[in-house]
C-alpha cells in the first residue's frame, strides 16, 4: 500500500489570536485576556481559592470561575484593573506617540516580574 504525503497549510499568527479568528474587537479582547491571565497568575501565586479570591475582589465565586475560564463578556478593562489592584498589583499606564510610519496606536499589557 502506497502512502501519500499530505501537506497542511499553516498560517503565521498576527500576534492576536482574536484577529486571526476574525472576532469582533480583537484588540479589546486581547487586552482583556492578558489582564485576566495576570489575575489568574496572582490568584495562583497567592494560592487563593475562587471563593477567597472573589471575596478579595468584591465578586461572587461564579464570576471568578468565569474569569478564570476566559469568559470575559461581563468584565470591562476598568473592572479587571480593579481586580488586579484588589489582589495587590499596581497598574501603570504609559502613553507615548506611535513609531514613525504607524497610523494608529495600540494597547499592550506588559507585566513586570516582582
Amino acid at each position: 500500500m502506497k502512502r501519500t504525503k499530505t501537506v497542511e497549510k499553516v498560517q503565521e499568527s498576527s500576534g492576536n489570536v482574536f484577529a486571526d479568528l476574525a472576532l469582533g474587537k480583537p484588540r479589546d479582547r486581547l487586552v482583556k485576556a492578558e489582564l485576566a491571565h495576570q489575575i489568574c497568575q496572582a490568584i495562583a501565586a497567592r494560592r487563593l481559592t475562587q471563593t477567597k479570591a472573589a471575596e478579595i475582589m468584591g465578586l461572587d465565586q461564579p464570576k471568578v470561575s468565569a474569569l478564570m475560564h476566559g469568559k470575559l463578556k461581563g468584565f470591562s478593562v476598568e473592572r479587571l484593573f480593579q481586580c488586579l489592584n484588589d489582589l495587590g498589583h499596581e497598574i501603570q499606564i504609559t502613553i507615548r506617540p506611535v513609531r514613525q510610519g504607524s497610523r494608529r496606536g495600540d494597547t499592550h499589557v506588559v507585566a513586570v516580574a516582582m
